[in-house]
């Protein structure tokens, strides 16, 4: 019984907890939601992997990101490149003045697919670069910030101001990156229509498999040796860095780990919903994440995974319910949680388990006294033992 509490409960997340995730992802939702309300819930599962990561950075590395954004947007951007390509074959944009590049580069009179497209031909590279790009910018920031030891707000500010500047450089540069409007219209991939009922119920499964798999990847870092350093980097920097350790490669470490992991979920919710613009990449959807990641619980890393639906279910419910009071309701649930439960609703599991193992206590200690037992614990030997014992 005591491993089996320790199975659901350890520091980070458990694999119980994880296993219970996965039931309520790949069995309970599918069976409880229509298809409508499950394609919501693998939209929401894109936005769990930049909470995921959050949790990792912040949670655990105590760095605070305000433009998670970012990695979001570059994964999603990257894999709407190579969708936009199938989608503008010459025969399908054959109306356009120039056929087989995307419409708007049409209509903002440019003849050629231009040179950083080309390579996203080739869906090989496109996932390589989904994983590759996020992980590269977030080196290029962290390196250029930790060695300088920049954190905390600072870093924060910094973070928020580059997730500005990139949406403002996509709103910019219409011809090649679909401006306000993003890329739009897609509709293949490989030949395979992402938009009808069986895809869409593929593309959830695999959301929560990905999903899954980063969580085990997240959990096997924080149990390691590395994981210990982050902790302790996190409550006592300049004492590990006195101790000899280079903190700012294991900032780098952590941070471009988040990166990649909000890569993967940006791509996947450009092929779950079918378009990728760059609403997804300023402040507000960067603020958002850090929110999923408070409620859920920042040191929680399946809490962070419940953060994100939890909130952008109820989200989705008090639009429907409150059209013009639904951004003050989700306000005031973000503030009572964050006052009631500082370390998120993951807490509530935490204190859940302890009452349950207090409860299970009796039956898990050590064996009882019995009779024969002297009353300072040491138990009387039986005669028979006496008989064997003499020579």
């Amino acid at each position: 019984m005591n491993k089996l509490f320790h199975f659901f409960q350890d520091r980070h997340a458990g694999l119980g907890s994880i296993l219970l995730l996965a039931v309520v992802l790949m069995v309970v939702m599918p069976l409880v939601f229509d298809i409508y309300r499950l394609n919501l819930a693998g939209r929401y599962l894109t936005y769990a992997f930049v909470a995921l990561g959050l949790v990792l950075c912040w949670g655990y590395g105590g760095i605070l990101s305000l433009g998670q954004g970012i990695f979001f947007g570059i994964g999603g951007y990257a894999m709407a490149m190579f969708l936009k390509i199938e989608a503008s074959d010459p025969e399908s944009t054959s109306i356009q003045t120039t056929p087989g590049i995307p419409d708007f580069m049409d209509w903002n009179r440019i003849t050629e697919l231009p040179w950083f497209w080309v390579p996203f031909n080739s869906l090989t590279f496109t996932i390589i670069a989904v994983l590759v790009l996020p992980a590269a910018f977030a080196f290029l920031i962290g390196f250029a910030m930790f060695k300088r030891r920049v954190s905390g707000v600072y870093f924060a500010i910094i973070t928020q101001a580059l997730a500005v500047v990139l949406t403002i450089l996509i709103v910019g540069q219409q011809g090649y990156t679909g401006g306000i409007n993003g890329i739009t219209d897609l509709r293949t991939l490989m030949g395979w229509d992402i938009r009808d009922d069986s895809a869409r119920y593929l593309l959830y499964y695999l959301n929560a498999i990905l999903l899954i798999g980063c969580l085990l990847v997240g959990r096997w870092v924080l149990n390691c040796k590395y994981g210990r350093i982050l902790t302790a980097l996190r409550d006592k920097e300049e004492r590990v860095r006195f101790s000899g350790y280079d903190v700012a490669n294991f900032k780098v470490f952590i941070f471009c780990l988040a990166a990649f992991i909000s890569g993967i979920g940006g791509a996947m919710f450009t092929l779950q919903v079918g378009f990728m613009s760059p609403s997804f990449i300023g402040i507000v959807p960067s603020i958002e994440f850090v929110i999923f990641a408070a409620v859920g619980g920042r040191l929680s890393l399946v809490g962070g995974v419940y953060g994100a639906l939890l909130v952008s279910f109820a989200k989705t419910m008090f639009a429907e319910a409150y059209p013009q009071l639904w951004q003050f309701l989700i306000g005031a649930v973000f503030i009572l949680v964050v006052l009631v439960l500082p370390y998120g609703l993951a807490s509530i599991y935490g204190r859940f388990g302890q009452h349950l193992r207090a409860f299970f206590e009796p039956w898990l200690g050590e064996r009882k006294a019995h009779p024969s037992d002297s009353g300072d614990g040491f138990q009387a030997p039986s005669p028979e033992a006496l008989q064997e014992k003499r020579p």
